[in-house]
This record gives structure tokens, sequence and C-alpha cells, in this order.
């Protein structure tokens, strides 16, 4: 399995996002030809330039006059008849899904009646599925991002003069970390950002990186402060050393009913929570409450937070990142009897450190083989020592 992690430290466009994957050792006949199945009236032009001494990769889609006005089922329609494969199409779908329901929100429009103009013409289908169909020819099954810069100032829209952060890149960011330099321009676009967020992680914090090859997409504009480049670290998922920060939510209540605290703690893991627990404390006037502590992934803050304020008496929590460090992960399944179990393999490097019986397999094992708990467990891992 391969990464690939961008360093947005000057924004990112679909283009720029479409050439750092390109210059990665995508042969570019190849990819012109895989654009072609898209039936759109475009032609590709890829360069090499320079961008403030950094060289690389920068790509431009020439349109046939102006684009059409395009929903999401219309986008959608050019990708399903497109000769992606399927991944390949639930991906780009993916992305224009997340892009108009952010649009929605800014316009207080139906879904179905939203209707986007630059983001769905014809040079942003391109940088979208463009940019799935090298992720699947790169075989980078996961996307990592830095915290990304916005830019500043204003600019320029159907809807008039907007300051940067636009609307709907300030709905796809929420729950992410950004930041603003000096340069009066918009640096991270709608396009770039629902690649981002849609097919992406953040990493709040530096990752330790062990890459095969880096790239550079460059922008069409020219930056006062900085290089305008989009760089891309590809390599063996093996070899991050570090996993995704999370951010950790907390609240102190004591005046909710056990019923409620114990109802949101399975909530809170429906909602995507990594972890979800209760500890004792003595609050203000010496009562006794519940410190609650919810650890999530930050495109999943927002949800959280406001399941924590709908399904308990809180009225604040505090929410802060954390990092921290997982070891890879394997699933692999035995049978007892006629019941199937798996058993999860813990990696330290190529080391297995650790492996575990998943508990309601077992609940279930024992119950319908009429074992103990105990007994299903002991033989689990027994047979499954076996068998390696």
């Amino acid at each position: 399995m391969k990464y690939i992690y961008f360093d947005c430290s000057s924004g990112a466009s679909g283009d720029m996002i479409l050439a750092a994957l390109l210059s990665l050792g995508v042969p570019l006949k190849k990819f012109k030809e895989a654009i072609k199945g898209l039936k759109l009236p475009v032609e590709i032009r890829v360069s090499s330039s320079k961008s403030l001494g950094f060289r690389g990769t920068a790509v431009k889609v020439i349109t046939a006059g102006s684009s059409p006005v395009r929903n999401f089922k219309e986008v959608s329609r050019i990708i399903k008849q497109s000769k992606f494969k399927p991944a390949v199409k639930e991906k780009a779908i993916k992305v224009f899904l997340k892009l108009f329901q952010a649009e929605s929100r800014v316009h207080g429009t139906s879904f179905d009646c939203t209707h986007l103009h630059e983001a769905t013409a014809d040079d942003a289908l391109v940088d979208i599925a463009g940019s799935c169909w090298l992720l699947d020819e790169l075989e980078a099954n996961q996307v990592y991002f830095s915290p990304v810069n916005l830019g500043s100032g204003f600019i320029k829209t159907n809807h008039g003069l907007l300051p940067v952060p636009a609307p709907a890149v300030a709905e796809l960011m929420i729950g992410y970390p950004v930041y603003s330099t000096g340069d009066q321009t918009e640096l991270l676009t709608p396009t770039g950002a629902a690649i981002l967020t849609a097919l992406g992680k953040c990493w709040p914090e530096k990752p330790q990186l062990v890459y095969d090859r880096l790239s550079y997409g460059l922008g069409h504009k020219k930056l006062e402060l900085m290089p305008n480049v989009l760089r891309a670290f590809y390599g063996e998922m093996d070899s991050l050393k570090l996993a995704p920060a999370v951010f950790q939510i907390e609240a102190t209540i004591d005046d909710a009913s056990p019923q409620l605290l114990g109802h949101f703690m399975n909530k809170a893991l429906d909602l995507g929570a990594l972890e979800s627990y209760l500890t004792p404390a003595v609050m203000k006037k010496n009562r006794l409450g519940s410190k609650l502590t919810v650890l999530v992934e930050a495109d999943k803050i927002e949800k959280l937070i406001e399941a924590i304020f709908r399904e308990t008496t809180t009225i604040g929590v505090r929410y802060f990142p954390v990092a921290r460090r997982v070891l890879r992960r394997e699933t692999t399944e035995i049978r007892l009897g006629s019941q199937k179990i798996r058993i999860k393999q813990a990696f330290l490097g190529k080391e297995i450190i650790n492996i575990q019986p998943e508990y309601e397999d077992c609940r279930r094992a024992a119950e319908a083989l009429n074992m103990s708990l105990k007994e299903v467990i002991h033989l689990s891992l027994k047979k499954f020592k076996k068998r390696g």
C-alpha cells in the first residue's frame, strides 16, 4: 500500500493536485488517453516551470468556450458514463458530493437545486476525475495533507467581491487546521478543498515520513512571499511513523442522569469517535460529576460536538489536538466449531507484538457452543497460533 502526503503551505487547487500527482511518474500519454474517457472538449497542456526557484510541473486544462452550469446529477452522469474503473468513478463522485453539499449549505438551497459554476466546468471535472485516476494508478490507498494555507484578501465571484476563504472553502474546511500568510490572494480553491477533505485526512503536526519520491505541482499565480507550489510525498504505508493526530473533546457534567450519559457513550462511537469514556469528578460545591472524554479525527469533530450538546446537559466543551501512535493492525479469521472468530494482530514494524480475538465474536461463539467466554478465547488463540 502507498500513501500520498500533500504539503499545503501554499494552499492547494485542483490543477496543482493534478500536477503534483502526474509528476510522480505516471506517463503523460497514458493520462491523456484516460481523460478522453470523460468525452469533454478539453486539451491538457503540461509544462515544466519554476516558482521562486522551485522547479515543478504545471498543468493547464484548456476548454472549448464556456462550460455549462451543471447540477450534481449531470456531473455524476458524465463520470458514470466515462471509461474509468468503478473505484475511480466512486472517488470522483464522492468529491463532487462533498462540494455540492457545501455549496447547498452556503446558499441555503436544496441539494437537487444547487448548481455550480466554475467548480463543475470542464476543467474542474478533469482536475477532480483526473486526480482520482492518478491516485488509483499510483496505488495510493491513503491520502494525507498538512494544515492548509488559505491565503488572504478578497476574490471576485459571481456573487460579488468576497473575502478569502470563499464561502464553499470555509464550509469544506470546518474542523480542519488552517492558517493564512500575507499573500493577498486565494490559495485554497473549492476544488482543492473538496479533493483534500473527501479523499484525505489532515495531519496537524509534521509527520515522520520515509518517502520514495517527491514531486512539485505548480500553481499559475505568482506569489510575492513564497513559491506557489504543492509538494507531494509518495511512499510505502509501512514507512509512516505516526498516526494522524486526533482531537480530544472534554466536558465536565454534574446534572445528567446515568441513562443519558450511557446512551451518549454508544452514540459517540456510532458517530465515528475513536474512544469515548467517563471519569468520576468532584465539581464545584463538592458535587459529584463525570468528565466526558471523546477522541475523534478532525473531520468528525463538529458532528461529535453537536451530538454532545444535543444528547447531554453540558453547555460547554473543551477540545484540543493530541498526538498519538498506533500500531499497524491486520485481521484474520479462524473457525471454532461452526463459529467464525476474527483475530486481531498488532505489528511493530514486521514483528507481531499483540494478538487478540474479537470480543463480540467470542461472546457469540460462547453462547452458540455452550462454552465459557474464557474457554473460547483460550481455544481461539491456541488454534490461531497452531496455524501460524
